[in-house]
């Protein structure tokens, strides 16, 4: 996957009333008026972040009648997991460890 494709799918990943879209999508089809009501947003915002889902091609779109159903593109979502998996596969132990000891830091810098 070229790296731009990555990089849309990360950018439209950030927000997180997208991911909340995302995760909707894991298990079923869904219309935007669910997807809106499951995620908390109107029906026009909701649209307006299935659009970023859908260009990023993380989300599908299939037409039923006059609803709009939408699922999740389970195969472009493993190119983005397989990439973050790449950049910080064996790294994860450490980067836990750096922000467990800054949690720490912080603590004890509160507590003074």
């Amino acid at each position: 996957m070229p790296a731009e494709a990555i990089d849309e799918a990360l950018v439209a990943l950030a927000h997180p009333a997208r991911r909340r879209l995302v995760e909707l999508c894991l298990t079923a089809e869904r219309s935007v008026g669910e997807l809106g009501q499951g995620a908390g947003l109107r029906q026009p915002a909701a649209s307006q972040h299935l659009r970023v889902l859908r260009d990023a091609r993380l989300l599908e779109v299939r037409r039923d009648g006059n609803r709009r159903l939408y699922r999740v593109d389970f195969a472009r979502l493993a190119h983005v997991r397989a990439t973050l998996e790449q950049l910080w596969g064996g790294r994860l132990p450490e980067l836990k460890r750096a922000a467990e000891a800054r949690a720490r830091l912080s603590a004890d810098d509160a507590q003074r």
